[in-house]
């Protein structure tokens, strides 16, 4: 199990109290992972859900809502639609990433046991996302 970050913003923990989610442990693991890759990485509230914003540019957005029995992650270069790249924004094979644009891909997760065995690829994944926004 991940430690707990002292980054975890608590805003975002009173909200996610709130909402009463059927993931709120998947949630909260994922929230950690993320938090503990880069620790410029910082967390809020977007789009109704746990948003992280490197430099202060949002990079990846958690979709909770609706409810449901599952959770993604959005990987994007910010709320604002950009010139689309010739390529893929990151080189990962990664079979989690469904890739909707050159910049914009998702990873969806059904169960605590995906994300645990995911854990280290979601990280590299992360990381690469984060250094190609650099």
């Amino acid at each position: 199990m991940t430690k707990p970050s002292g980054k975890l913003n608590n805003e975002v923990s009173v909200f996610l109290d709130q909402q009463k989610h059927p993931f709120r442990s998947e949630i909260k693991l994922l929230r950690n992972i993320i938090l503990s890759v880069n620790n410029k990485l910082t967390e809020n509230i977007k789009w109704n859900g746990p948003n992280y914003s490197f430099e202060s540019e949002d990079r990846i957005t958690m979709r909770i809502q609706p409810p449901a029995a599952q959770v993604q992650l959005i990987f994007h270069r910010g709320a604002k639609k950009q010139e689309q790249p010739k390529d893929k924004l990151i080189t990962s094979t990664s079979k989690l990433l469904i890739w909707k644009e050159n910049d914009r891909a998702v990873i969806t997760y059904k169960s605590m046991k995906d994300i645990e065995n995911s854990r280290s690829e979601l990280s590299d994944i992360i990381n690469d996302w984060i250094n190609s926004s650099k």
